[in-house]
Order: C-alpha cells, then sequence, then structure tokens
C-alpha cells in the first residue's frame, strides 16, 4: 500500500504529539539543575557555545539570546571565536552526550580551566561527567527508534527542548538582570 492511500495524520494531530511530548519532557527536567546552569551562565567572563548538527543550530539561537541579555558570546567554530580560558564557560548540547567534537571540546574547555554546562539526555554518558553543570533533558536521542521517549523522528524532542530550557533560563536571566526590552533591543543586529 502506498503512502498516499494510508490515512495520514493531521497536522493538528501532529501538532498535538509535539506540543504534548514537549510540556511531559519540559515538565521532568530539574529547576535545581536549570538554576545551577543559570547562575553560571550569569558569572561567567565569557560564554562559548557550541552543539553539533540541530543542536548546535538551538544553540547559536540561544547565543544570539544571551548576546541581547549583554553576556559575552562566541559561537565555537566560528573564526572570530577566541581561545577558552578561566572563568569562561562551555555550554554545550548533545543527546547522546558521546558527540566526539563536543567531548573534545568539553574536555579541552577543562583543561584550561573553563567551567562547562551540558544539556544532554543521557546522566551518564562522557560528556555529562566532564560538567560542572548538567541539565538532563529526559527526551529521546537521535538513535533511539523504539518511540518509547517520542514518536518524533530522531532526536527532534532534545533538540526542540534544549532550545525552549534555555529560552526559559534566559527568561529567568532577564528578569534578575532587570533590564527593559528596549535596553536589550539595543543590542539586537543592525546590519541585518
Amino acid at each position: 500500500m502506498s503512502l498516499s492511500t494510508v490515512e495520514q495524520p493531521s497536522y493538528p494531530s501532529n501538532q498535538a504529539l509535539i506540543l504534548q511530548e514537549l510540556e511531559r519532557t519540559l515538565a521532568a527536567v530539574s529547576h535545581e539543575e536549570i538554576a545551577s546552569a543559570q547562575r553560571m551562565l550569569l558569572d561567567a567572563e565569557r560564554v562559548f557555545v557550541m552543539g553539533a548538527g540541530r543542536s548546535g543550530l538551538a544553540l547559536k539561537m540561544v547565543a544570539m539570546r544571551l548576546m541581547h541579555l549583554g553576556l559575552n558570546v562566541h559561537v565555537v567554530g566560528e573564526v572570530t571565536a577566541p581561545a577558552i580560558g578561566p572563568g569562561d564557560v562551555l555550554l554545550v548540547a548533545s543527546g547522546s552526550g558521546t558527540t566526539a567534537s563536543v567531548v573534545h571540546a568539553a574536555e579541552v574547555a577543562g583543561r584550561v580551566g573553563a567551567q562547562v554546562v551540558v544539556l544532554t539526555t543521557a546522566r551518564e554518558s562522557e560528556l555529562a561527567r566532564l560538567a560542572e553543570s548538567l541539565v538532563v533533558i529526559p527526551a529521546a536521542t537521535k538513535q533511539d527508534h523504539g518511540e518509547t521517549r517520542s514518536r518524533q523522528y530522531a532526536g527532534a524532542l532534545f533538540e526542540q527542548c534544549a532550545l525552549l530550557v534555555m529560552d526559559a533560563m534566559f527568561q529567568g536571566m532577564w528578569r534578575e538582570r532587570g533590564e527593559s526590552a528596549e535596553e536589550l533591543w539595543k543590542r539586537h543586529a543592525n546590519l541585518e
């Protein structure tokens, strides 16, 4: 039977599925882990962000919001990113906690005295062990094809939650700093 003859889920049902998965997963993220990560980011001299694939794209969006907040932020791999060092924080995301480039970056950051904030699904992963601050997002990884944690493809739920967790953290940090939206807007790119 071809896909065209099989009843396909409608957009509203797909949307409902995604929203239900997001709500369930985000509700299970530890408030204590969030508070620790927020404090570390706010106290950092500079923040470096890194992830691979869609996790990396999510963290690029996070970098923009942290810049709006007035933090000194760099995206690892961009030609203008300087060397990381003591007083800095590396914020990384990897659903599996085993992405080689991300684990390597966390190792380097630790060796030079920077702190590491990790977003992952895998509390016992190699990457999680390198974290000074760990935020566990109980979502499926891209290798989980059994639909036990998510009916979405690959690591979609983790990637979505990584962005939403960080957006919620941004809201908290913004309120803590007490700046108006107008003050943040002054930092928005004007060379678009």
